[in-house]
């Protein structure tokens, strides 16, 4: 039982050799998570980027923005105010017809900052013709090859309990879309949206085959109406099956965001997979700190990378309506996941491209990132939505090889157990912070655990 006051158990970010069917996971979870897509097409920009103007937009009033923030430990999110999620939010605060595959260890689908935002398949609820809950009742009523496929699919078990046993999981659904102004815990950069919860991975559970769970997470996710796919996982192993399924992704218009990784390398040189398959549907992520300072535990590259975004000391959801800090290039893709909601929720024309487009070349021009992303931008969400075209055009993809050799990494599963994987994918969150509740509780800063040199 965790106190009110928060206990932090600092990961160090193992890379280890992934022996066993898991690994796949464990290196796909990089920081909590990268994925993308390679491809050698090039998707032209159809609406180039005016970045001195503002759109025409219908915003929310600042008042009704303000009510987003009346979450106690929003003051904590310093990610919030270095995006300008604030103003952003006067905007646009997403949408629950956006359906955002998160492809992880699970969710915690009744966290208290979480449920409101869950996914609900409409082929699995209500009554059947017997007069069973849909739900529960045993059936495949949707057709879809699922049985009772309620929030999503548990590719480890093969059901659909999607209970989360590592934490990390939990952890990118609250940054993408934990719920704001229920004067709980924290808010998500997209407030409104609706989670499909995917399963990969599962520490509890070794031998499973990573690589398979995650092809068939994104092509459960292209089946069943997602429009965005957020990946915080990766590895070093190239895989053509993978590429395909987020090719299949692409065709039918959904973004892929994909982390970096966490290898403390130059992908330009040294792939990391998904995340650089190069397809015009992948947004690779890096992390930064505060001071805008790429971590050091964070892949680069100027032509692998596409942006920059918060990813030190990130506070969000974990398991049983918990929170916590973790750090890495997994949670800098949920705030890009994010504020691609937010995107296409306001511009509800905008192909998976476009959004991409716009999300890239709004970001803040940065001297620290001039040698790590293909940008040199960080995320800005008040600018992807207001910004217009005019005569700044922004290529959608990257033309890579796709291909590199194949090497052992490692992941963390736990606070400091380590999960093995013959697949060769990776998870590791840095670090970990948790309490029973959020609500009327301090947050001791000086438990913060702390970037890895």
């Amino acid at each position: 039982m965790f106190t009110s006051k928060i206990h932090i158990v600092l990961m160090v970010g193992f890379t280890c050799a992934l022996t066993g069917a898991g690994a796949y996971w464990a290196a796909h979870l990089d920081d909590a998570g990268e994925v993308e897509l390679a491809s050698k097409s090039k998707a032209k920009s159809q609406r180039p980027l005016d970045l001195g103007k503002a759109s025409n937009t219908t915003s929310k009033t600042q008042e009704e923005s303000k009510v987003l923030l009346n979450d106690p430990a929003i003051s904590q999110a310093w990610g919030f105010k270095k995006s300008d999620a604030q103003r952003a939010w006067e905007v646009s605060q997403g949408s629950k017809d956006i359906v955002v595959a998160v492809i992880d260890t699970g969710a915690d689908i009744n966290h208290e900052d979480l449920k409101a935002n869950i996914w609900i398949n409409p082929g699995e609820t209500g009554k059947d013709a017997k007069g069973r809950d849909k739900a529960t009742n045993g059936i495949d009523d949707d057709g879809n090859g699922f049985v009772d496929d309620v929030n999503g699919w548990n590719f480890v078990s093969n059901n659909g309990a999607l209970t989360d046993n590592h934490g990390h999981g939990s952890h990118i659904a609250g940054i993408i879309g934990a719920e704001a102004g229920n004067n709980k815990g924290i808010a998500g950069i997209s407030p409104k949206v609706s989670l499909m919860i995917l399963k990969y991975f599962d520490p509890k559970v070794p031998g499973t085959d990573n690589l398979k769970n995650t092809v068939n997470s994104i092509r459960y996710a292209v089946k069943n109406g997602a429009k965005i796919i957020n990946y915080s996982g990766g590895g070093t192993e190239f895989s053509q099956e993978e590429k395909d399924a987020i090719e299949e992704a692409r065709k039918a218009g959904i973004l892929f965001v994909a982390a970096a990784g966490n290898e403390r390398s130059n992908s330009d040189t040294h792939k990391y997979y998904p995340a650089d398959y190069g397809l015009s549907n992948i947004i690779s992520v890096t992390a930064i700190d505060p001071s805008t300072e790429v971590l050091a535990s964070s892949n680069y590259g100027v032509e692998t990378v596409d942006i920059a975004a918060p990813g030190q000391n990130i506070l969000s959801t974990l398991p049983n309506s918990a929170y916590g800090y973790m750090t890495g290039t997994s949670q800098a893709t949920a705030f890009v996941t994010g504020a691609a909601v937010l995107v296409m929720s306001h511009h509800r024309d905008f192909s998976a491209e476009e959004a991409k487009k716009y999300i890239l070349a709004t970001g803040d021009s940065q001297q620290s990132l001039l040698a790590k992303t293909r940008t040199s931008r960080q995320l800005n969400l008040y600018k992807a939505l207001t910004m217009i075209d005019s005569q700044i055009a922004v290529n959608g993809a990257r033309d890579t090889a796709g291909t590199g050799p194949v090497t052992a990494s490692g992941g963390i599963t736990n606070d400091d157990s380590q999960a093995l994987d013959a697949n060769n994918r990776r998870i590791s969150g840095f670090g970990r912070s948790l309490m029973d509740s959020l609500k009327g509780a301090k947050i001791d800063e000086s438990l913060k655990a702390e970037q890895p040199n």
